[in-house]
């Protein structure tokens, strides 16, 4: 699903992770080995993986591949999807990034709405629910021939999805880095030639955003999103926090930690762990903007280096909170760069 969450769902999301150690790139790899692909390599026949692929005549004929989701689970799909729903926002982000229009998707993270930075490209494209939440009489009435699950954990969900199209896949386990999970997806769609080409296009694109910010280079940016109950800094390998450092950027000492989520919320009496160089604040709530608004008038967050540098910058939530896709991956970078190339 999309990242970060609440410390409620952050700890269910910990809980699988042994259950999803092998991820998307389980999904990857099956799908790299079975037939019916051109754009695919292939694994070894005497592997686990190729045999779980299925015979070529078998896919070809049918028109069918197999892939194994997120789980471990081997899911039989269409070679060529057409009516593909969505259930997180990133793998709506993927799809759109590799040029195919769903037939449903679900509101963005914290939402009751698409995700803003997406909305030019969705409109007029049927939402089945929220972010994981979908409602299945509308999931029916968009006809999937491939649902696309997110990180969904509620088995009594998948198995309800599950009766409305076999072709079910959970795209992300719980440690998935976006990149990891966008080739899972290209894969799954018949596009993993297409998917690593987008990846280089970014990871071209973020070095040289990261060369032309002047003085702004090699930075180091905390990234926040402030709750209702405090502001939680990201974890390193969390979505935006990887855009920064693919551009040369680095993160302030509190943060430079390990991981692809975010810390609880924290109080006052440690509110100097979110400063940095450039502080770069986000929220997915009334309540969180409510909370924020009131914090920035008391002399703690008035004492923190960026804000008396004016190098604090507010940004989109459901874009810098999330897990994140390459079209989020290019607003990331378009909002470091208007921000610290401006100085």
């Amino acid at each position: 699903m999309s990242s970060p969450q609440s410390p409620l769902h952050l700890a269910r999301r910990r809980a699988v992770q042994a259950v999803a150690a092998t991820g998307a790139a389980t999904l990857l790899l099956v799908g790299c080995g079975s037939s019916g692909s051109s754009d695919q390599g292939s694994t070894d026949k005497g592997s686990p993986s190729a045999a779980a692929a299925g015979s070529p005549a078998a896919d070809a004929a049918g028109g069918k591949r197999t892939v194994k989701d997120a789980t471990g689970t081997a899911v039989e799909i269409p070679a060529e999807p057409k009516r593909i729903v969505t259930l997180t926002q990133e793998d709506l982000d993927a799809v759109l990034a590799l040029g195919l229009k769903p037939a449903g998707i679900t509101n963005g993270q914290g939402l009751n709405e698409p995700p803003a930075y997406l909305k030019d490209k969705v409109q007029g494209i049927p939402v089945v629910g929220n972010l994981l939440q979908p409602v299945m009489d509308k999931v029916i009435a968009a006809k999937p021939d491939l649902i696309l699950a997110g990180d969904m954990q509620d088995q009594q969900v998948l198995k309800q999805l599950r009766e409305i199209t076999p072709a079910t896949l959970v795209t992300m386990a719980p440690t998935d880095d976006w990149k990891l999970s966008f080739r899972g997806i290209g894969n799954a769609l018949n596009k993993l030639e297409q998917a690593n080409k987008v990846i280089a296009d970014y990871d071209a694109k973020a070095v040289k955003a990261g060369g032309e910010l002047g003085a702004g280079k090699g930075a180091a940016v905390s990234i926040v999103r402030w709750n209702p109950t405090g502001p939680s800094w990201m974890e390193k390998k969390q979505f935006a926090s990887g855009v920064a450092l693919d551009m040369g950027l680095t993160r302030p000492k509190a943060q430079d930690k390990d991981g692809n989520a975010h810390t609880p919320a924290l109080s006052l009496e440690k509110i100097n762990e979110i400063d940095g160089d450039w502080l770069f604040l986000s929220t997915l709530t009334d309540d969180g903007k409510a909370a924020l608004k009131d914090v920035q008038s008391k002399p703690a967050y008035q004492e923190l280096g960026a804000v008396k540098n004016n190098h604090t910058v507010t940004v989109d939530g459901s874009v810098w909170s999330t897990r994140g896709g390459p079209l989020a991956a290019d607003v990331v970078i378009g909002d470091i760069g208007k921000a610290l190339a401006a100085k």
